[in-house]
C-alpha cells in the first residue's frame, strides 16, 4: 500500500514538473541564453577562421566577416532584441590583453556572452550584448 502512495507522489510531483518547466519555457521563450549564443558564435568564428593563420593584412576582413555573419546568424534566431558584437582578432605571441565591460541593465531580459576562440597562431574574442525590445 505504502509503495503505490509513494508512485501516485512521484508521478504528481513529476506531472507538477513538467507543467511547470513548460511555463518556464513558455516564460523564457525570448530570454537570452548565454550557452546557445556562446554556441552560435563558435559556429561563426569556425567558419571564418578554422583553417588559418594569423596574417596582420587579414584581420579587418577577417573581423569583418565574424561580426557580420554573428549578427546575421542572431537576427534569424527571431528574438526580439537588438544586438551589439564587438571582435577582435590578435596574434599569439605571448603578449597580454585585458578586456572588460560594464552593463546597467534588466538582466531578466538583457544579456551578454562571450568567445574566446584560438588556433596555433590567434585568438578570436568576441562579444555579444543582446538588449530586449
Amino acid at each position: 500500500m505504502q509503495v503505490s502512495v509513494l508512485r501516485a507522489a512521484a508521478v504528481a510531483r513529476a506531472a507538477s514538473s513538467s507543467v511547470h518547466l513548460m511555463a518556464d519555457d513558455e516564460a523564457e521563450e525570448g530570454a537570452f541564453v548565454a550557452e546557445d549564443v556562446t554556441a552560435l558564435l563558435k559556429e561563426q568564428v569556425d567558419a571564418v577562421l578554422q583553417n588559418t593563420a594569423y596574417s596582420h593584412q587579414m584581420v579587418p576582413q577577417w573581423t569583418s566577416a565574424v561580426i557580420e555573419k554573428s549578427l546575421a546568424a542572431l537576427k534569424d534566431t527571431n528574438k526580439p532584441a537588438k544586438y551589439i558584437v564587438t571582435a577582435a582578432i590578435v596574434q599569439k605571441n605571448g603578449a597580454g590583453l585585458h578586456l572588460a565591460s560594464s552593463t546597467y541593465w534588466d538582466s531578466t531580459q538583457d544579456g551578454s556572452a562571450f568567445l574566446r576562440w584560438e588556433n596555433k597562431t590567434m585568438y578570436c574574442l568576441i562579444t555579444v550584448f543582446s538588449l530586449a525590445l
